[in-house]
């Protein structure tokens, strides 16, 4: 069995939901520390219960988390073991933490990670949208004025962008994300690993329309994912429908795809999508396409 060590601040991990995602590691550690700083001590002691741990909870919340870490980071130094956790997921990705984590490093204390569950990464691993590159924003401003000044800053952020909403705000906030972005792809994702856990893919404007709709979608804990912008000046350009078009009388669809973006520089899947755009609304053979190209 790991015994925690006196002198350590333990970040620890607990379920976004599914009480079998705490991982072993975790329940040892929250069963062996001294004592566990808590966003909501009565949310986590109904979660220590619930795996039969019984130790002193301290509540370390927005509100009080620069006034206790000081004490508690004392305590660590005079020979207790702290672990932090936050209400789900965690701790620190979009909840309380970074003062006193900050606070033990300044004091010389080591601070040990127990991974696990994130709500944020949950909802990228099924969003079916890219991945190599992403950015978390939490919650956007509640109000719709500020949202969009946000959004309006987002917008040309290239990579996959990750965003908390609550349900009273989601048909706002993806009509919102709909006027400033545009037409793109994005994933709901709501309840994750809880029993009424859904997945909701589609276009920002499909989605807008079904969270009007869908009394379901404006319920529980909610993650959106939005595809990340263009480069401002490939994909949209008459240099690259050219080329494409070029590339496309000659070459497969993939193959011509490939070759604009590595001379481009714009998105594959942006390029992927103009290509079967411009096959569809120009239908023809290679044999044509390649007698008009040589026409003088």
């Amino acid at each position: 069995m790991i015994k925690s060590v006196p002198g350590l601040l333990y970040v620890v991990a607990t379920p976004i939901g599914n009480l079998g995602d705490i991982s072993a590691r975790a329940r040892e550690v929250l069963a062996t520390v001294s004592r566990i700083a808590a966003e909501d001590t009565r949310h986590t002691g109904q979660l220590l219960r619930s795996l039969g741990i019984d130790k002193p909870l301290v509540s370390l919340h927005d509100h009080n988390e620069r006034a206790r870490s000081e004490a508690l980071i004392a305590q660590v130094i005079a020979g207790e073991s702290l672990a932090l956790v936050s209400d789900a997921g965690t701790p620190l990705v979009a909840d309380p933490g970074y003062a006193l984590v900050r606070a033990a490093q300044e004091a010389g204390v080591r601070v040990v990670p127990i991974p696990g569950a994130c709500a944020a990464v949950a909802a990228l691993s099924v969003a079916g949208l890219a991945t190599d590159r992403f950015c978390f924003e939490g919650f956007l401003p509640a109000k719709s004025v500020a949202r969009r000044a946000r959004l309006d800053e987002l917008k040309g952020e290239e990579r996959t962008l990750v965003f908390y909403e609550a349900p009273h705000r989601i048909v706002e906030m993806l009509g919102d994300l709909l006027h400033v972005f545009g037409p793109r792809h994005a994933t709901v994702a709501r309840e994750l690993t809880k029993l009424h856990e859904t997945v909701y893919a589609g276009t920002l404007e499909t989605l807008a329309v079904r969270a009007q709709q869908d009394a379901d979608m404006k319920r529980g804990e909610i993650v959106v994912v939005v595809e990340g912008g263009e480069r401002a000046a490939a994909t949209t350009s008459t240099d690259l429908r050219r080329l494409l078009g070029a590339l496309l009388s000659e070459l497969p669809t993939s193959r011509a795809v490939d070759i604009a973006v590595a001379a481009t520089g714009a998105r594959r899947n942006a390029v992927y999508r103009l290509a079967l755009e411009m096959k569809q609304t120009a239908p023809e053979d290679t044999a044509d396409a390649t007698q008009r190209l040589s026409d003088p």
